[in-house]
């Protein structure tokens, strides 16, 4: 997996050191109330990286650690996983941050520089998020990465809607990362 950097983060491949920087994140109640999940302990950290390691094992890609370049600060993930929704399988892009950096445009700057590598390097032809239907931060978020809404009642009873963008879309954002 290759490292991506943008004006203000550096996302590199996660690792197993990474368990304690992202249980912080994960073990925060404001944003685990995103996904309606309890607080994760450090078991089921574990048990994810461990998931997502299997991920990039795999598929040669995956979630990204992401870390604040001034500070060298782990401040969340962000990413590419395979799903399966509706019988079919979708790339999903995937973004999580710590609570207190919300609100400051990082989750979209990471989004667009994974979604740049998705379409010009890994030529994906296309990416979902599935996101709560009432997570409209994470919504605005997609929206800025260039997804549009494509239904409405695809998982969990339609708490969760699918957001898409095509490789193909004329209208994406531009991004201004750097991919070693």
């Amino acid at each position: 997996m290759t490292t991506i950097e943008t004006r203000r983060l550096v996302l590199r491949p996660m690792n197993w050191e990474d368990v304690d920087p992202l249980l912080a994140i994960f073990s925060d109640p404001v944003v685990m109330a995103a996904f309606s999940a309890e607080p994760f302990g450090r078991e089921q950290m574990e048990g994810w990286v461990q998931r997502n390691l299997e991920h990039q094992e795999q598929y040669g890609y995956g979630l990204f650690t992401v870390i604040l370049a001034e500070s060298g600060l782990v401040i969340g993930d962000c990413g590419i996983e395979h799903m399966e929704l509706k019988g079919q399988r979708v790339a999903e892009l995937g973004y999580d941050l710590r609570s207190d950096h919300w609100g400051r445009g990082l989750a979209t700057e990471a989004a667009i520089a994974v979604r740049d590598l998705a379409f010009e390097t890994l030529q994906l032809p296309s990416l979902g998020s599935l996101i709560r239907r009432d997570n409209h931060r994470s919504q605005r978020v997609a929206e800025k990465v260039g997804m549009h809404l494509i239904d409405a009642d695809v998982y969990g009873d339609g708490q969760y809607w699918l957001f898409c963008v095509d490789r193909s879309d004329e209208r994406l954002p531009s991004g201004s990362a750097s991919i070693e």
